[in-house]
């Protein structure tokens, strides 16, 4: 099953309300012919955007291509929260990976984050600071505490603010929850907006863009599509869940998973959701997690799919929705869609070396706006022979999931089905 497909019109993206409100960025021609360059690059997501914007500074010769259009996969359809740190948090990072490369870690994501906000500045773009993490019962607030205070002593890290029951209730206007943080130098971001904004950077430093150019073959030093192909001594992979058949050795290691988010209509003050421009995510297994758009619309993503195609979105979010706000229960939901992003068996990006000549970034887990954006410029380093950062994270070991392709995703529906009861009666 092609997820490039399967759920989406051929270039087209999906009826979100990023896609409702983004700045207009003209449709590109797609490859035809033969072309030359020094660098292909696989994908038109923050990854492969970013990483065509650095080598183009760099000088090389880029041609990009994107199977729909820029910025059409997770780049363009997530929850816009920009994250601090690592998927996996610094505890488990030390426990597993040591305290050097933890703390490398930490430093790579501080400079994601700073990355992200520096194009938002040069851009004209919008970065909104402020993620809270809401906690769903006590002992998760006591851990969010000590992980705050932990952050501040051994990290230097002083930007979170710890919030009882009280103040979180104030702070999102809901009653569902019993404290928790916030982080004031996260933040949250218009995404397809900020995708776009590197394609442009990108062209400006001279980087050659394709759309509806799908990827058909690679070899060595050669990418096809059904119209042209790319001569490159660098291939660059950067499909995250996008990525099928291309390269099974990335593919065993990167599993594509479907997340859904809806847009409300504009809210009147009456129905009290945040009380400042914030973002939010709660401690569900099965993460919920909502800010408000520039035009008050509630933007709320969640629930759980188990297979490739998208279900009823509207019946699959909108629960978990009116859980946490029940006072929303009569707002008409003017857009609802979904999107593909990837997960790996540790939650931590898959770096690779899957070929001669070809490097891969991927597998977010759904922390990806800042690292999948510092992931493209540590492949272009990669490229121009600094592949020091490239090695830290090809060196993270990335176990491929059992039973390779075929049965990784019926394993998957078992966890999350076993993970989402879990959610349910609140263990």
């Amino acid at each position: 099953m092609n997820l490039l497909h399967v759920n989406d019109k051929q270039g087209a993206y999906p009826p979100s309300y990023y896609a409702a409100t983004a700045v207009p960025f003209p449709a590109l021609p797609s490859l035809e012919g033969d072309v030359a360059a020094d660098v292909c690059v696989v994908g038109g997501g923050y990854t492969g955007l970013s990483a065509a914007l650095h080598l183009g500074r760099r000088g090389y010769r880029v041609v990009l291509l994107e199977a729909q259009r820029l910025g059409f996969g997770a780049s363009g359809r997530n929850g816009g929260q920009v994250g601090s740190g690592q998927r996996q948090d610094q505890d488990w990072l030390e426990k597993s990976l040591g305290q050097t490369k933890a703390r490398a870690l930490w430093d790579l994501a501080e400079e994601a984050k700073d990355l992200v906000k520096a194009i938002c500045q040069d851009a004209g773009l919008d970065y909104a600071p402020g993620v809270a993490v809401a906690c769903h019962h006590a002992g998760e607030v006591r851990e969010a505490h000590a992980y705050a205070e932990k952050l501040s002593r051994d990290y230097g890290y002083q930007a979170i603010e710890t919030l009882d029951q009280d103040a979180i209730r104030g702070l999102i206007g809901s009653q569902a929850f019993k404290g928790g943080i916030i982080d004031r130098s996260a933040g949250h971001i218009h995404p397809l907006n900020f995708a776009l904004a590197i394609a442009r950077a990108a062209q400006g430093a001279g980087a050659m863009l394709f759309e509806n150019s799908e990827v058909t073959g690679l070899a060595e030093g050669m990418v096809t599509t059904a119209k042209g192909s790319v001569r490159a001594k660098h291939i660059l992979l950067a499909c995250n869940g996008y990525l099928g058949d291309l390269q099974p050795k990335v593919a065993a290691r990167v599993m594509p998973i479907n997340n859904f988010i809806l847009a409300t209509e504009p809210l009147g003050d009456a129905a009290k959701v945040l009380s400042e421009n914030i973002a939010v995510y709660d401690t569900r297994f099965v993460v919920n997690y909502w800010r408000l758009s520039e035009d008050n619309r509630l933007l709320f993503g969640g629930g759980e799919s188990y297979g490739y195609r998208f279900p009823d979105i509207l019946k699959t979010v909108r629960k978990p929705m009116l859980e946490i706000y029940p006072q929303l229960r009569d707002a008409r939901i003017d857009y609802a869609w979904g999107g593909t992003l990837a997960i790996t068996t540790n939650r931590l990006p898959c770096f690779t070396r899957p070929a001669p000549g070809m490097l891969s970034a991927s597998g977010y887990s759904g922390h990806g706006v800042a690292f999948a954006t510092l992931a493209g410029k540590i492949m272009a380093e990669a490229v121009a022979g600094q592949e020091e950062r490239f090695d830290l994270m090809a060196g993270i070991p990335q176990m491929p999931f059992p039973g390779g392709a075929a049965l990784r995703h019926p394993l998957l529906v078992m966890a999350m089905l076993w993970y989402g009861m879990r959610d349910r009666l609140g263990v």
